[in-house]
């Protein structure tokens, strides 16, 4: 049991980012910028002198690991983590004179918790069965006011992922600021469409509370309301931007996730999809950071797997590094193509 639970604590490493956003918070000046540094620069830094794991638990560790309520816990404390770091946020954006540099520091710092504490929290929780954990996800979703990913990706992407039909499937070739556009614009009218989808089944009205997707705008608009009328309307002009780069870091990581790999259609069907059609990373650092997001093959294959149990594919194609330098590269299209092209290739 003792070891077990060491084995989970790994998964504490997550909370050195909000601690990079507390040491920002407190001394400003240059550390208003530690969390980017630490995230983009620090971690893919040692991932270039950490091997990958690929070893898997058996299928008791697995059963044991499944059913430890502890490493449930974990993600639920990282929305309350969410919560506390948005409201500090606000806080010192309207109560301490901040420099210019400082200002967009935090932006970017509370940025990156609104793409890893935010949507890939939310993203895990959204996958449960659970009532009390489907509603943190949503919570989690609406500090980066991206609530409708809870439809599209459970609906919508996991269904069409590795197709011309899904719009977070990153095409051979798509600059990754193209790939942006036409994510973010086409899973959000994806999401309307399949929320009416269900509703025509069950027979209810497409314009009525019954409407998850005007919920969710309702619940987005009256969160900025809120926070314009309790922290002031400056508050309101520092969350934006930060929420949008909350969504960007997802659609970064939508990027580079699926980047070129394509199902085959037989007979008007898309094959099932299979471990090839993710890319992954087994390096560690970027799997405890982003709750094993990197093993990304295992939850296409069954989304409903914890994240603690994970599996590595051999036959997954693998990114060179941890989803965070991917992400850098990503940013830097000429070294991204010569780079996944030439990994491609290599696959098939």
């Amino acid at each position: 049991m003792l070891a077990r639970r060491i084995s989970a604590l790994k998964y504490l490493t997550t909370i050195s980012l909000p601690i990079c956003l507390a040491i920002a918070f407190m001394w400003r000046g240059w550390w208003s910028w530690l969390p980017l540094a630490y995230a983009f620069g620090m971690i893919p830094l040692l991932e270039l002198f950490l091997n990958p794991r690929t070893e898997n638990m058996d299928a008791a560790e697995e059963a044991v690991a499944k059913a430890d309520p502890f490493y449930d816990w974990l993600v639920y404390i990282m929305v309350g983590i969410q919560y506390l770091a948005l409201f500090t946020f606000l806080w010192v954006v309207t109560n301490v004179p901040l420099t210019l540099m400082e200002g967009v520091g935090l932006v970017f710092g509370m940025g990156l918790m609104c793409g890893v504490f935010g949507i890939n929290v939310g993203h895990e929780l959204g996958h449960r069965t659970k009532k009390h954990e489907k509603v943190l996800a949503k919570l989690a979703l609406l500090t980066s006011l991206y609530m409708h990913f809870f439809i599209e990706h459970n609906r919508g992407h996991h269904k069409r992922v590795a197709t011309e039909e899904d719009p977070a499937t990153a095409r051979y070739g798509e600059l990754v600021y193209t790939f942006w556009a036409r994510s973010i614009f086409y899973s959000y009218l994806s999401a309307w469409k399949l929320e009416s989808v269900r509703l025509k089944r069950k027979k209810l009205p497409l314009i009525s509370w019954h409407n998850e997707m005007i919920r969710f705008q309702v619940f987005q608009l009256a969160l900025l309301l809120g926070i314009g009328l309790v922290f002031g309307w400056l508050a309101v002009v520092y969350f934006l931007p930060a929420a949008l780069i909350g969504i960007l870091l997802l659609e970064t990581v939508n990027y580079i996730e699926h980047y070129g790999l394509e199902r085959e259609r037989k007979d008007e069907r898309y094959e099932r999809v299979r471990p090839h059609h993710s890319w992954n990373s087994d390096h560690v650092l970027g799997r405890l950071l982003l709750f094993e997001l990197s093993r990304h093959s295992d939850h296409h294959f069954q989304a409903s797997r914890k994240y603690q149990i994970l599996r590595h594919y051999d036959t997954a194609p693998q990114m060179p590094t941890g989803y965070p330098g991917m992400m850098v590269m990503a940013l830097m299209p000429p070294i991204w193509f010569k780079v996944m092209h030439r990994k491609l290739a290599a696959i098939g």
